[in-house]
């Protein structure tokens, strides 16, 4: 897969070097990276739904969709397999790191952008079913697990963050190849939502975009700023619940000092994680997004703090199970919420 890639000096630097490289001195191109083939396989999802309109793209820093404007932005590091290293590197995990979280993010950055393209947010009826798009971010906000007015597609319950971003997630979760939303989602007041998303998008499928923009918003070219203050201001305002939890971890884990050469624990829950979903499921009758949730959080807090199975193999899975549990009630207990299928 990276034989086509083109040659940069910088794929052979350690960390330290690369950290002081300032991003325009990457010389990036989407169209020879790693992800260049999920733009194509996005352009076919599209013109399989029938949908005439195609979001430009670009390379920058982060994930984003600027406001007005009909496209996105993929975060530099999908770009090629030294930066994806780096990214796990400093932050532990690299988000959209695989194709199937990838093509997730980015049909979610698409909702964004077709609402840009054609000033969803401005019609009556969407602001009847989504709410204000014109409201100002929350500073921070309170997710309810157990709402079912939101449909459940990213992390961290984001469709509830905001309307734009309500309309984002359920546009993706419609937009997903073979998905079953109607059955999925019966019965919940968010089918009526998604609903809505699939009248809209059938008026809309062949229309010109009435915004059609395409300019680029901090595309890596013009970006001065080095890796390093990048990830230090990252990590600055990176944190979460993970943090929490290092406690009840530290009685399942041990840190690699102490064991060596033991299995690293973030692997081992990856390795036994069908296994781990079947019991979580069907134990606890949960949402596989709040298994998918709780395995997450753990797998990247054990990476960053290098931690390994405390016990064998075979012996580590049952506390384990009890960890991911309880990480999930814990979740729902303060939200006050009880959320069962």
């Amino acid at each position: 897969m990276t034989a086509n890639l083109p040659e940069y000096p910088w794929a052979d630097y350690d960390d330290e070097a690369l950290l002081n490289l300032r991003f325009s001195s990457l010389r990036l191109r989407l169209r020879n990276s790693l992800v260049w083939p999920d733009v194509l396989r996005l352009r076919e999802e599209l013109e399989r739904r029938g949908i005439r309109f195609r979001p430009h793209v670009w390379l920058s820093t982060e994930w984003f969709s600027p406001d007005r404007i009909p496209g996105f932005a993929i975060p530099f590091y999908l770009a090629h397999p030294r930066l994806r290293q780096l990214e796990r590197n400093i932050m532990g995990e690299v988000e959209g790191g695989s194709r199937k979280w990838r093509m997730r993010i980015m049909r979610h950055e698409t909702g964004h952008a077709i609402d840009n393209a054609y000033a969803l947010r401005r019609r009556a009826d969407w602001r009847r079913v989504f709410g204000r798009g014109a409201a100002p971010y929350p500073d921070d906000y309170a997710p309810r697990p157990a709402s079912r007015r939101h449909v459940l597609h990213l992390g961290h319950w984001y469709a509830q963050s905001h309307s734009t971003e309500d309309f984002a997630e359920t546009f993706a979760v419609w937009m997903q190849p073979k998905s079953r939303w109607r059955r999925d989602y019966a019965d919940w007041p968010a089918l009526g939502k998604l609903e809505f998303v699939d009248q809209i998008l059938d008026e809309i499928a062949t229309r010109t975009p009435k915004q059609r923009d395409r300019s680029v918003n901090y595309p890596l070219s013009v970006v001065e700023q080095t890796l390093g203050d990048h990830y230090r201001l990252k990590k600055e305002r990176y944190g979460g619940e993970e943090r929490r939890y290092d406690q009840w971890m530290a009685r399942v884990f041990v840190p690699r000092s102490k064991r060596p050469r033991a299995p690293a624990a973030s692997g081992f829950v990856r390795e036994i994680e069908p296994q781990l979903r079947r019991l979580l499921e069907r134990r606890a009758r949960l949402h596989p997004y709040f298994v998918d949730h709780a395995i997450r959080t753990v797998t990247q807090r054990a990476r960053q703090l290098d931690l390994v199975l405390r016990s064998s193999r075979r012996e580590a899975k049952r506390p384990i199970v009890r960890l991911h549990e309880r990480i999930v009630l814990d979740i729902l207990k303060r939200n006050r919420e009880n959320y069962a299928l």
